[in-house]
């Protein structure tokens, strides 16, 4: 009964997570969106956390390879300019990353940014194991992102858990990982599209 009510309470406390929606662009938007970043290939994990407690409400996974892209597993986040298969979005531009941390961190939220470097082959696997995973029901972003990193080399440790803080708190154990929290005032509102013009010299 204790398994049963912890399983359920699980669940609960991710559903901030969203719901899945699954999405499949198009060859040719995802080829016109890819964004090659000039950065060392790294993975990068994104944990919003209540301000209240510190309670873990959603993660997503940056993934900088051959190109970089943002598995947003069960998220609400998207933007008119990215294409998205599956909670994958394609083209994250420092803009694109940008809107992504503001739009999760406001009054009640901040954002860990945890990032470590790794090897193309490695950026490669996580990217394959991301796009290959599908789109994620309620509540399993942390389910989703954990499963994907205990597939790639030198993450086989990760935990496979529920819980967003739990996986923030292993991943910062690897060696090697830069950390970075955002904090914003914003009102709570702030769960719109950010949107700008096509033709801003930002995206690029």
């Amino acid at each position: 009964m204790r398994r049963i009510l912890l399983s359920l309470l699980a669940v609960l406390f991710v559903a901030a997570c969203g719901t899945a929606e699954p999405k499949w662009a198009s060859d040719e938007a995802v080829a016109q969106a890819r964004y090659v970043h000039g950065g060392p290939p790294s993975i990068t994990l994104f944990t919003v956390l209540a301000t209240r407690d510190g309670s873990g409400a959603h993660a997503g996974l940056l993934i900088n390879g051959s190109q970089r892209v943002m598995f947003d597993p069960a998220g609400t986040w998207h933007h008119p300019n990215l294409p998205e298969r599956n909670d994958v979005h394609f083209g994250m531009t420092p803009l694109m990353v940008d809107y992504y941390i503001d739009y999760h961190a406001r009054e009640t939220y901040d954002v860990v940014e945890q990032t470590i470097i790794v090897s193309p082959q490695v950026a490669e696997i996580a990217m394959r194991r991301a796009m290959e995973y599908g789109a994620v029901p309620k509540a399993q972003c942390t389910v989703a992102i954990s499963s994907i990193l205990r597939g790639v080399p030198g993450f086989e440790r990760m935990p496979n858990t529920w819980y967003p803080k739990n996986l923030m708190k292993d991943f910062g154990k690897l060696p090697g990982v830069k950390s970075r929290t955002y904090t914003d005032t914003d009102t709570n509102d702030n769960h719109g599209v950010l949107l700008v013009q096509a033709g801003d010299p930002r995206l690029k």
